[in-house]
């Protein structure tokens, strides 16, 4: 390989990351992160038990993040999630516990009570004009207030054996291995291979249509890094009881959404209307139909949440759902989602929440106090709204 060569390809790799350093940049600050707490907790936050309470404990963030980052990027905020998700939980305990409906039965009720609700919002903002962080703000009031009436003030359980299973439940072991949960290693040594497997696909369809495309030594590391943590972590988790059930319900969450947001054209559309409405509308876009979606959609995943997290606690408390919308929200910026709007992924977005998460349960193991965590977490989410400003400003 010649002096020139090697310079140029070089080149190729710092500009790369240059430019995709948003993209990149907090997948190796969670990696950083979680070296950092494994070390100073003794390897604790790795174990097979932690990693499994870590994903148990931030499902319900992770699924809202995927709402809202849509949310965001559309150019508006939703405070109410967190308030919504403890409504639902609430109807869920009445229609479950007190009036005995199936479980089902009732789960999809609730799933349609949150999209009543994402619309109403939905409605006022898009239609009406106006500001979703009042609309949202006054929706947090309200279902804080509904959650004690519907409660009467008291927390009402325990759920059905068969509702607990939604978020206590792990993927059953077909091989029936004492030790190794086999069924739950190779779906995760299958999902790796298959993400491997589209990331090929989609560089080969860049090539064909000449589009920017990473450097292949870089990709191919990407890749190994990508199959071999995925591989690892499924072991992990293999090695105890298996994949939660609500793993499963996250995973094909977060493939689904990320699929919409890149390859269809109401993705596309979400994120012109976010980058520049007026354009947007002048170009066809239906812009208040797509805000008044995005609405809707924050609506039934907020109420997916609400029930995963009553499913966990195993009872619907009046304070169910309280800061949800903080973390949230957190997740999406951290992730790298702009607060002007237009600009996010759901993969960053799935990065911020767990990047919360792992902070969270690092911390919390290390017996650092709730202020001071709430302090930590208030200083990264500023950290990442300056990185962003300073990228706009650029």
């Amino acid at each position: 390989m010649s002096d020139n060569t090697a310079v140029a390809q070089k080149r190729d790799y710092t500009g790369f990351l240059k430019n995709n350093l948003r993209d990149y940049g907090m997948l190796l600050s969670l990696l950083a992160i979680m070296i950092f707490f494994q070390v100073m907790t003794d390897g604790t936050l790795m174990r097979p038990l932690n990693l499994t309470n870590l994903i148990l404990q931030n499902s319900y963030i992770v699924i809202m993040a995927l709402g809202m980052l849509l949310v965001i990027v559309s150019g508006h905020i939703d405070l109410s999630v967190g308030s919504v998700a403890g409504f639902v939980g609430a109807v869920a305990a009445v229609l479950m516990v007190k009036l005995g409906m199936p479980a089902i039965a009732a789960a999809a009720i609730c799933l349609v009570i949150g999209g009543v609700i994402g619309a109403a919002q939905g409605w006022f903002v898009a239609y009406l004009r106006i500001p979703s962080f009042i609309v949202t703000l006054a929706g947090m009031l309200v279902f804080k207030g509904l959650s004690l009436a519907v409660l009467g003030g008291a927390s009402v359980g325990p759920f059905p054996t068969s509702f607990q299973r939604l978020s206590s439940g792990f993927i059953p072991d077909a091989f029936d291995t004492p030790g190794l949960k086999l069924t739950s290693l190779i779906l995760g040594t299958a999902l790796a291979l298959a993400l491997v497997y589209l990331n090929f696909r989609n560089r080969a369809r860049q090539q064909l249509h000449n589009t920017e495309t990473e450097p292949y030594g870089f990709f191919v590391l990407k890749n190994i890094v990508l199959f071999t943590v995925i591989t690892y972590f499924t072991y992990l988790l293999a090695s105890l009881r298996g994949l939660p059930n609500v793993l499963i319900i996250m995973v094909a969450l977060i493939a689904l959404y990320a699929f919409v947001a890149n390859r269809t054209t109401i993705g596309r559309q979400i994120y012109a209307v976010g980058g520049n409405e007026k354009a947007a509308k002048l170009s066809g876009v239906m812009t208040e139909r797509l805000t008044f979606y995005t609405f809707v959609n924050m609506g039934v995943l907020a109420a997916l949440a609400g029930l995963i997290f009553a499913a966990r606690l195993n009872t619907a408390t009046p304070k169910a759902g309280l800061g949800f919308e903080l973390d949230v929200i957190a997740a999406c910026f951290i992730g790298g989602a702009s607060a002007y709007g237009g600009v996010g992924k759901v993969v960053g977005a799935v990065i911020g929440a767990f990047i919360m998460g792992v902070m969270n349960n690092g911390m919390s193991i290390l017996g650092i106090g709730i202020d001071y965590q709430q302090v930590i977490k208030g200083l990264v989410l500023l950290g990442a709204v300056c990185i962003d400003v300073y990228n706009q400003r650029r």
